[in-house]
């Protein structure tokens, strides 16, 4: 009896088991149902309002194509040229505070300035229309710059200083490479500019000092490592005189040889530490080239300029999507009043 009663509860206890996860994936299913039913819902909506104002819309995106046309048409062809530069000694900023101080004299028509900063006329200072800089963003600055952090900081300061709030302070600044991007009316007026850019960095006393230390530095490092790996190559010599001494002695019956091991092992030392030298001495060359100028010139401006195209540049399409939006805007603004007029009363 007390049997019977026993398995009655247990089918009992499963049978619950089997109701209350059936009910969790009806649930979970009836949720999903209801998300995407929601999702078509307002789709289908969206799509009934369009319907509804598409004649509006198409009057909209017309007229506005038909101005922008017409205001292409009457606007200027522009050509531009772009070059790449790699500031060094932290001259970035100034260089950023340089161009922009170029684009507000193009801005301001500030034509005798501009000629008298390039050494041309007004006439072709007057065709410049914009001059701007921007990074060329890559992620392995960001990490190059982490890892230089790290080998000049402590552990502790790196231990409270991790990556993702070093990559959160890395500013436009900090990226290796940036783009100077010119544009003007015709395509021939980009040659030399690139001396006059970088000269007005260049010429700042304090860069140039910096520039004559970290090449005086350099030279010292060159000749030292070069010292220490002629030194690390005569001792090498000399072990392998005195090894070859060694094997001469040798009798031509068996013998234990009680040095060779460590004369080996001094073999290798001395080969990993003109290999860390010569490593070094690479390293030296490399900031040599990199260093050896305040800004060096990964690309020069085209000498003849491309023409600056593109959708989002074309006036046809912006002012048609101005118009779209301008006109989806006023539907809106009129449904939301009609809607008020009507929960009013």
């Amino acid at each position: 009896m007390s049997t019977q009663k026993q398995n009655n509860n247990e089918e009992v206890d499963l049978g619950s088991l089997f109701t209350v996860i059936g009910n969790g994936f009806k649930n979970v299913f009836n949720f999903f149902k209801g998300l995407i039913n929601g999702v078509f819902h307002n789709l289908i909506m969206v799509l009934i309002f369009f319907k509804t104002h598409f004649l509006k819309f198409f009057i909209a995106i017309v007229v506005g194509g038909a101005i922008g046309a017409f205001l292409e048409y009457e606007s200027e062809d522009k050509f531009g040229s772009n070059l790449l530069v790699q500031p060094n000694f932290n001259t970035t900023r100034q260089l950023y505070k340089n161009i922009n101080y170029f684009n507000d004299l193009v801005k301001q028509e500030k034509l005798e300035q501009i000629a008298s900063v390039f050494n041309i006329d007004t006439i072709k200072a007057k065709k410049f229309r914009k001059f701007e800089i921007s990074p060329v963003i890559n992620n392995n600055d960001i990490i190059n710059a982490y890892d230089k952090f790290i080998l000049a900081s402590d552990t502790l300061t790196v231990q409270n200083y991790e990556f993702d709030k070093f990559q959160s302070n890395f500013t436009e600044y900090d990226y290796e490479i940036h783009d100077i991007e010119v544009e003007a009316t015709v395509n021939d007026i980009f040659d030399g500019l690139e001396i006059v850019i970088l000269k007005s960095v260049e010429s700042n006393p304090f860069f140039n000092k910096i520039k004559k230390l970290t090449a005086e530095n350099l030279k010292r490092s060159d000749s030292l490592y070069r010292e220490n790996l002629k030194s690390v190559d005569s001792i090498r010599q000399v072990y392998m005189k005195v090894m070859l001494d060694e094997a001469n002695k040798q009798s031509t019956g068996t013998s234990i040889d009680l040095v060779g091991n460590k004369q080996s092992t001094k073999e290798i030392e001395l080969f990993d530490a003109s290999k860390k030298i010569m490593f070094d001495l690479k390293l030296t060359y490399e900031q040599i080239a990199e260093e050896s100028e305040v800004i060096n010139i990964v690309s020069n401006f085209q000498t003849i300029g491309y023409e600056v195209k593109g959708i989002t540049k074309n006036l046809i399409f912006i002012m048609a999507g101005l118009s779209f939006l301008l006109m989806l805007f006023f539907i809106l603004l009129f449904d939301l009043n009609k809607y008020l007029e009507g929960y009013k009363k």
